[in-house]
């Protein structure tokens, strides 16, 4: 009734005989006059009061924006030496792979040896196998592959598989002199494993034939 009023004050103005009922609802549209007016105001400051909060919570009064772009500076910095260092060293690797022909005869011999050592393994000829490996480790063959591997290698982890292809390899020349076939076998998979490895980190994998 009293929203009808206020909007509509005239229509019920004619039912009132005397100047206080008049005034009874001039005081009432007055009254809803001042609620409606405060509930505009209390809508405008909350519309205000979000507004402000969330253009701080956007911003941080500044400090957030500028912060997190120093931040992000720093981070690209960093992205990028990184980016050129790598760079360096893959140019260094493969200036060196380029000039070490004599190395890359050695490793390359390796793998015809090891595929050769793995086909008779295959047939169960550990003879054959031997006559390729031969009795020891100390063999000229197995020095220059490890000079090789000391001439390519920079990394712990590249030196952690020659630890690894060096202890299989002497694995592989006791089970094949013993005639272990199942030692053999294990042994074998071993050692063309960690060389596979190593060429995949030094960049090699690309330059051997066989692999």
């Amino acid at each position: 009734m009293a929203t009808i009023c206020l909007s509509n004050p005239k229509y019920f103005l004619p039912s009132f005989s005397n100047s206080k009922q008049k005034q009874i609802i001039v005081c009432k549209a007055e009254k809803n006059v001042t609620n409606v007016s405060s509930l505009i105001i209390s809508k405008r400051s909350l519309s205000i009061s979000v507004a402000s909060s969330l253009l701080f919570t956007l911003t941080g009064n500044g400090s957030f924006n500028a912060n997190a772009a120093i931040l992000e500076a720093d981070e690209d910095d960093e992205l990028m030496e990184k980016v050129k260092k790598d760079r360096k060293k893959r140019l260094e690797r493969q200036g060196i792979i380029n000039s070490s022909t004599k190395e890359k005869g050695y490793l390359q011999d390796l793998v015809y040896k090891l595929s050769k050592v793995g086909q008779a393994i295959e047939k169960n000829d550990l003879s054959a196998a031997s006559s390729v490996l031969g009795q020891t480790t100390d063999a000229d063959w197995v020095q220059k592959v490890n000079s090789a591997f000391n001439k390519f290698s920079g990394s712990d982890e590249e030196k952690t598989q020659i630890d690894s292809f060096n202890s299989s390899l002497s694995s592989l020349v006791s089970s094949v002199t013993k005639n272990d076939i199942e030692g053999s076998k294990t042994a074998f998979v071993a050692s063309a494993s960690a060389f596979e490895k190593w060429s995949t980190l030094t960049g090699l994998i690309e330059e051997l034939k066989g692999l």
